[in-house]
C-alpha cells in the first residue's frame, strides 16, 4: 500500500490507498491475460484464476507458479502440465482488461455465457443469517480497514464463521484469490456459502460454480443473468436489503 497525502476541507490527512498494478498471466511462456489487480496473496491469484476460468481442471495440473517482477508490473508464470496447455491453446482466449472488468477480449458469445458448473452439494445457511455473514466479512477485512477501496470475497461456514477472506481493488480478482487459497489448503466447500461485498454479475456466478460452494451471499443485487445461471447451477443466491432484510433470488 502507498501513501499519499490529501486535503480535505482545512485539514491535512494522510490517506492509505490501494494498489493496481498490471499483472500478466503467462502460461508455459505464454502470455494469456492481464490483468490489474492490488498485487497481494498473488499466488492464490495464479492459482484461483487458473481453476475458475477453466484452465487448469485441478490443482495437480499446475506444475509450478513463479511470481516476478518487471518494470512494468508483475508477471505470474504458470507452469500448466500438457494436457491442460494443450486445452487453452485451443481454446485461444486472449484477456486484457481492467480491474473491475471480467470478460474483457473473449472472442464469441458463447464464451461470454458458457455453462456454468452444477453445484452438487447441500446448502445450510439460512436467509436470516446473511446479515451475519456479511458483518463477520467486514470484520476480516484488513485491506478495507486501512483503505475503504478494495472488495473482498470470503468462505462463510455455518458453524465456523468466516474460513477465509481475500481483499483487490477488482471484484473478480478477490474471488480468484479465494478460489486459489481454498484449493491450496484443500478448504471443504461442502455447506459454506461465498460472500461478497460486491455486486453479483454472471461471471461471479460461474467462478462460484467452479469453486463448487452452494451458495452466495452479496451485498448488492446481482443482475438478472447472474440469477439465472445461479438457478441453473444450483446455486443459493442471497443479498440483504437497505433495512436489513435477506433477500432471496435463487
Amino acid at each position: 500500500m502507498r501513501k499519499n497525502a490529501a486535503e480535505h476541507s482545512a485539514h491535512d490527512l494522510r490517506l492509505i490507498v490501494p494498489d493496481e498494478v498490471p499483472i500478466a498471466f503467462v502460461y508455459n511462456g505464454s502470455t494469456h491475460a492481464v490483468l490489474l489487480a492490488t498485487p497481494t496473496d498473488l499466488t492464490d491469484f495464479a492459482t484461483g484464476f487458473s481453476l475458475t476460468e477453466g484452465i487448469a481442471g485441478a490443482l495437480s495440473d499446475i506444475a509450478g507458479i513463479e511470481v516476478v517482477l518487471t518494470p512494468f508490473g508483475i508477471e505470474l508464470r504458470i507452469l500448466l502440465n500438457a494436457k491442460s496447455c494443450a486445452k487453452l491453446h485451443r481454446r485461444r482466449r486472449a484477456m486484457a482488461g481492467p480491474s473491475g472488468c471480467g470478460l474483457c477480449g473473449i472472442e464469441s458469445l458463447a464464451e461470454a455465457v458458457r455453462p456454468v458448473r452444477m453445484v452438487d452439494t447441500r446448502s445450510s445457511i439460512e436467509p436470516d443469517r446473511v446479515g451475519d455473514a456479511l458483518q463477520a466479512l467486514a470484520d476480516k477485512q484488513v485491506l478495507r480497514k486501512l483503505t475503504t477501496g478494495v472488495h473482498a470475497a470470503a468462505l462463510f461456514a455455518p458453524t465456523g464463521g468466516i474460513a477465509c477472506v481475500r481483499e483487490d481493488v477488482g471484484r473478480h480478482n478477490a474471488v480468484d484469490k479465494l478460489a486459489g487459497a481454498i484449493a491450496v489448503s484443500a478448504i471443504d466447500v461442502n455447506g459454506a456459502a461465498i460472500v461478497l461485498t460486491s455486486r453479483v454479475s454472471v461471471e461471479i456466478v460461474q467462478k462460484v460454480g467452479m469453486i463448487g460452494a452452494p451458495q452466495l451471499l452479496s451485498m448488492s443485487v446481482p443482475t438478472s443473468l447472474a440469477i439465472r445461471t445461479a438457478k441453473k447451477a444450483g446455486i443459493s443466491l442471497m443479498s440483504v436489503s437497505r433495512n436489513g432484510h435477506p433477500l432471496v433470488y435463487a
